[in-house]
C-alpha cells in the first residue's frame, strides 16, 4: 500500500516538526496511544482522619476542696480530709499540717495567716514569740486559748521562706477554712493580719480595717494586727490594745 504522502510533502511536514522542537525520536517504531491500556493512576482513597484523643480532664482543686470539706462532719474528720488533700504544693515543703489549737466551741475564734517555722515544727498555730505575745494580749481581757479561745490559720502548711500565701493558695484552702468555722461554731471571729482579712473579708489594708467590725461567714468579724507585726512595730500596740477592748466589750454585749 502506497503512502498518501509524496516526498516533498513528507519533508515539509518533518521540517515543520523540527521547527516546533521535535528533534528527537522516542522510539524506532510508531506507537498507537489510543490502543494502549489505561494506566493513569487511580485517585487514592482519602485516609481516615484519626480521631483526636480527648485531653485528660483537669482537676479543679477548689472543687475538690469544697467536696472534701463538706463531707467532714466533725473537726477530727476535717483534719483528716485536710491531711489527705494533695492539690496544694505547700504541703510538699512543710513538715506537718498545722490544724488548730485552743478550745473548740469557744465564743472567740482567731484566724491567723499561715504557719511559720515554729508552728511548722510544733504543729500548732501561734507559738514562738508571736504566740507568746498573743497569749499575753488575750490574758489582758480575760481570754485564754486553754479555756475560751479557739485558734487556726488561713493556710495549714508553711509557705517556703515564710513568704506571703498566693491568691490561688488562699482560694484553694478557703473551703476548708469556711467548714472549720462552721464546725467550731464561734460567736465572734478575730482575723489577724492582711492575709486573714483577704481570705475572710475579701479586703486588704489592715491599718485601715483594724478595730472596725465587719460581717463574714454569718458572724461578726473584727480585724486586728498580727502579733508578729506588733513585734516589729511595738509603737502599734496602743491600737492593738484598743481593738482588744473593743472585742471585750462585744463579748459582754455592751457594743
Amino acid at each position: 500500500m502506497e503512502s498518501g504522502l509524496d516526498y516533498y510533502t513528507a519533508r515539509a511536514l518533518l521540517e515543520w516538526q523540527i521547527e516546533l522542537g521535535a528533534t528527537e525520536a522516542i522510539g524506532d517504531a510508531p506507537v498507537d496511544r489510543y490502543a494502549l491500556p489505561d494506566t493513569s493512576p487511580k485517585p487514592k482513597k482519602a485516609e481516615a482522619t484519626p480521631t483526636p484523643q480527648a485531653k485528660p480532664k483537669q482537676v479543679d482543686p477548689v472543687a475538690v476542696a469544697q467536696a472534701a470539706a463538706q463531707g467532714a462532719e466533725s473537726l477530727d474528720q476535717l483534719r483528716t480530709v485536710m491531711e489527705a488533700f494533695d492539690h496544694c504544693e505547700l504541703k510538699r515543703g512543710a513538715r506537718q499540717l498545722v490544724f488548730a489549737d485552743g478550745t473548740p466551741g469557744a465564743k472567740v475564734m482567731i484566724i491567723g495567716e499561715a504557719p511559720g517555722r515554729d508552728e511548722d515544727r510544733e504543729g500548732k498555730p501561734f507559738v514562738g514569740r508571736a504566740g507568746q505575745l498573743l497569749d499575753r494580749m488575750l490574758a489582758a481581757i480575760d481570754l485564754d486559748r486553754r479555756e475560751n479561745v479557739y485558734i487556726t490559720n488561713v493556710l495549714p502548711w508553711r509557705p517556703p521562706q515564710n513568704r506571703d500565701p498566693k491568691p490561688e493558695e488562699i482560694g484553694m484552702m478557703k473551703p476548708f477554712l469556711e467548714r472549720h468555722v462552721a464546725l467550731a461554731k464561734p460567736e465572734v471571729l478575730v482575723v489577724m493580719g492582711n492575709i486573714s482579712c483577704q481570705a475572710v473579708l475579701g479586703k486588704r489594708g489592715i491599718t485601715r480595717l483594724r478595730g472596725n467590725w465587719d460581717q463574714a461567714m454569718d458572724l461578726p468579724v473584727i480585724p486586728m494586727f498580727h502579733p508578729a507585726y506588733l513585734l516589729r512595730q511595738p509603737q502599734m500596740k496602743r491600737q492593738a490594745w484598743a481593738d482588744l477592748l473593743e472585742l471585750k466589750a462585744r463579748l459582754k454585749g455592751v457594743a
